[in-house]
């Protein structure tokens, strides 16, 4: 239930909030497998260590300065950035100059953001899930919601591309009819 809803989120997110400051990760994930397997392993690898982290921050956190959360949430994933770019370097140093773009773009996107504050908002209204546990489950959930959610957009990328599409609907504007009507179908499994 929450996966269809962290889906429909991650896609909203990614496609209106991220495009209009110019860069879409989800795009950029859509655009070959290879992007894909890279860009959805870093955001489920930034979900996933950020829920534990975000878990910390609201097992801490006094109510009186709960509208920090953000600016820590913030430190959280600058701190984690930097400590995954610095592992990728020492451990994969081969690698690193493939890795490290997809660390740059999954970093600070929306949809780890965005993921810590859904996983304190259901926490709020489901004490169950407010452990550690709880939300190592829920980042991981949402890097999983990521991946369907690009591998949708993959299966459908190039057609909305083709010269088939005419050149004003082409791209961006056929994508996000195209997850209008995804997202509804998705919605009405609820």
């Amino acid at each position: 239930m929450f996966l269809i809803n962290d889906l429909i989120a991650l896609l909203a997110a990614n496609l209106i909030l991220s495009q209009a400051l110019g860069t879409s990760t989800i795009f950029i994930a859509a655009g070959s497998r290879k992007n894909l397997i890279g860009t959805a392993g870093v955001i489920t690898v930034f979900t996933t260590i950020g829920a534990a982290a975000a878990y910390l921050i609201d097992l801490l956190l006094q109510p009186s300065v709960a509208d920090l959360r953000l600016l820590f949430y913030t430190i959280v994933i600058g701190a984690l950035y930097v400590a995954l770019l610095a592992a990728v370097y020492r451990f994969a140093n081969r690698w690193f100059e493939e890795l490290r773009r997809y660390i740059h773009v999954s970093a600070f996107n929306c949809a780890v953001m965005g993921t810590l504050f859904t996983i304190n908002s259901r926490a709020s209204m489901d004490g169950t899930m407010f452990n550690l546990g709880g939300y190592v489950s829920a980042g991981l959930e949402a890097g999983i919601g990521f991946i369907i959610a690009a591998l949708i957009l993959t299966a459908a990328y190039r057609k909305l591309n083709s010269s088939k599409v005419p050149a004003s609907f082409r791209g961006f504007p056929a994508m996000l009819v195209y997850l209008g009507i995804i997202s509804m179908a998705v919605y009405s499994l609820k």
